[in-house]
């Protein structure tokens, strides 16, 4: 079994004169619970995943300073319109790669469960690859994004209201600074 934990304190590093950013984060908490299992070729468990990671793309998304730089608490810097382009670009990618070493189609999937960086930023790419909205979880607008949380606090939700059921086949998907984005694909 392996605890799988998102933590995030972005009060900590937010600079609040930079209303284009401030406004945008949030602190939050979440974990998965994973346990390998032997189950049918139809059961429950991860069927694909993928990892990117692009350094060239490091002063888009990043927090500067920081205890190893400068013995200080850094704050977070973004470039807004390029990480959307980015972001859009990359996670459509990545889905779309995942789907293809599945051997999925994207109307095959029940829910999406993505990484809340912005409601804009998930129906592009959610339109990038015909998925209709309602598919799409969303909580970024109560829980704001909380980066590395917003994935386990999106399926949260969405499992204690019901909406994702055993058997059901779930994409998750996440972009962070430097630039890092995956995707992963999973019966429930």
């Amino acid at each position: 079994k392996a605890l799988v934990i998102g933590s995030e304190t972005f009060s900590r590093i937010l600079d609040w004169d930079d209303r284009t950013t401030c406004v945008l984060f949030g602190d939050g908490a979440g974990a998965v619970v994973l346990e390998a299992q032997d189950v049918a070729a139809d059961g429950p468990g991860i069927l694909a995943s993928r990892l990117h990671a692009d350094g060239q793309h490091k002063d888009m998304l990043y927090v500067d300073g920081g205890p190893s730089t400068t013995g200080t608490v850094g704050k977070l810097r973004m470039k807004g319109r390029e990480v959307f382009r980015h972001a859009v670009v990359n996670l459509a990618s990545v889905l779309r790669e995942v789907l293809e070493e599945s051997g999925t189609k994207a109307a095959d999937i029940d829910w999406v469960v993505p990484h809340q960086a912005n409601a804009r930023i998930l129906d592009a790419t959610a339109r990038k690859l015909d998925l209709p909205a309602e598919k799409v979880v969303v909580t970024v607008d109560r829980h704001a994004n909380t980066s590395a949380a917003s994935v386990p606090l999106a399926l949260d939700t969405a499992m204690r209201d019901g909406r994702i059921k055993p058997g059901d086949l779930v994409m998750f998907e996440a972009m962070g600074g430097g630039f890092t984005w995956g995707a992963s694909l999973a019966r429930m």
